[in-house]
């Protein structure tokens, strides 16, 4: 457990976000299936892109990690999966176990993947029925549409498919990566409405600059030619945006002024929104194409559709607690298959503060009135730790339970919310 101790004053700082957790994630599966060397620079090393890689080199495609310069380099083995049978552990990382899910139908062997008990509970049928529809032998192991996985590689043979939209975008960024290796052209329909759609356009960029093109009309269908494959590249992830969002929200809730470098106003993460979220609720946000700048001024609270940006539902969470007025966020119920469910979590959390919160079925409300001292139940969920820390930043006797949790994603988050005091 760690106690977080309220900032005196206003923080001011200028910081460098770690390198985006989808982006790395993303690199490493295309990189994989190009041919020959690519390297990953200002890559993230956290738990999720770790087990990526290492499902990567027990698959034998060489991931080389360089961590003390945040790079990678992968030897890619042109579409194919050299290894005939492997047994994949990745942990709670979700876009691993979608990735990897699809990418393995292009294999000629027997893979299963599995992961913590938590994982075993996130659903991942509509993946498996859309690939299925493109011919691919993939089940869940215990017949429940959740991991252990299992895999019978025999190449994927293409075709259409239609995919429920409104669970996971991660099931169609699957798809489509895998998708240039197909034995036919892939069609995959849209069913109903697509959640998240700025990870399918961080997808969609990064196969572009992998030399794949996608044609997408409006999130409805999705065109992949089939033959066209990745190429070897020297790709720079940029700041994660998700992790950025705690130190936009630290200047909100101090009143002070903090710079993010490494992201800016050309960014496609739909986390990156997050500050017109905070300027709504009364900071002054200023933005470059290489960073983004947030003071914080006298927050009021917001109503606020969040379905494009649920990873930083918490972050605002917490910026919320010391705003004027009630805050409702809705259109994130898709949060309640998350590594766990968050919106029960936030108003468990934010009650056990002695701070009045709703529930609802796709989101919550929270009246803000000045938090009690409390231990915070992480869930063993990193956005959980990472956001609820941010409230001892003006709260006495915050403590976070669990904190290492954060190596999911920002192992040395603690440490770089420390140096953000004046």
């Amino acid at each position: 457990m760690i106690e977080i101790k309220p900032i005196k004053g206003k923080v001011n700082a200028v910081v460098k976000a770690p390198g985006s957790k989808s982006y790395t994630n993303r690199a490493l599966v295309t990189a994989a299936l190009a041919d020959g060397q690519s390297i990953i620079s200002h890559a993230l090393f956290s738990d999720d892109t770790k087990y990526m890689a290492s499902s990567l080199n027990t698959l034998g495609i060489p991931v080389k990690e360089e961590q003390n310069v945040n790079r990678f380099v992968v030897y890619g083995k042109s579409g194919t999966i050299p290894v005939k049978q492997a047994n994949l552990f990745i942990g709670n990382a979700g876009t691993a176990m979608r990735f990897l899910t699809a990418m393995l139908t292009l294999g000629k062997g027997v893979y299963e993947i599995d992961g913590v008990s938590r994982m075993r509970e996130r659903p991942i049928q509509d993946l498996l029925d859309g690939l299925r529809q493109l011919g691919a032998d993939v089940s869940s192991k215990y017949h429940n549409g959740c991991p252990p996985v299992l895999v019978g590689g025999k190449g994927l043979s293409g075709g259409s498919a239609v995919v429920k939209g409104d669970l996971s975008s991660q099931y169609f960024s699957a798809l489509l990566m895998t998708a240039p290796y197909a034995q036919k052209d892939i069609v995959i329909e849209v069913k109903g409405s697509l959640v998240s759609k700025r990870y399918v356009d961080m997808t969609l960029a990064l196969m572009r600059q992998f030399g794949v093109n996608v044609s997408n009309d409006n999130y409805r269908t999705f065109f992949v030619k089939s033959g066209q494959r990745y190429r070897a590249m020297h790709y720079e992830v940029e700041a994660d945006a998700s992790a950025a969002s705690y130190f936009f929200a630290a200047a909100a809730i101090t009143g002070g002024k903090v710079r993010v470098e490494g992201i800016g106003s050309d960014s496609l993460q739909g986390d990156i929104h997050f500050v017109d979220v905070l300027k709504e609720m009364g900071c002054k946000v200023t933005m470059h194409v290489d960073w983004i700048e947030v003071q914080g001024d006298t927050l009021h609270g917001v109503d606020v559709d969040m379905g494009d940006m649920p990873d930083v539902v918490q972050t605002l969470a917490s910026v919320a607690v010391f705003a004027r007025g009630k805050t409702r966020v809705r259109n994130v119920k898709n949060m309640r298959i998350k590594e766990t469910d968050r919106i029960s979590a936030v108003v468990n959390e934010l009650r056990r503060m002695g701070i009045s919160a709703v529930e609802y079925e796709d989101g919550f409300e929270i009246e803000p009135s000045l938090p009690q001292p409390a231990e915070i139940e992480t869930y063993d969920d990193h956005r959980m730790a990472m956001s609820f820390a941010l409230i001892g930043l003006r709260a006495q006797g915050i403590s976070i339970k669990h904190p290492e949790c954060v190596s999911k994603t920002f192992p040395d988050y603690f440490r770089r919310l420390e140096e953000l005091r004046p």
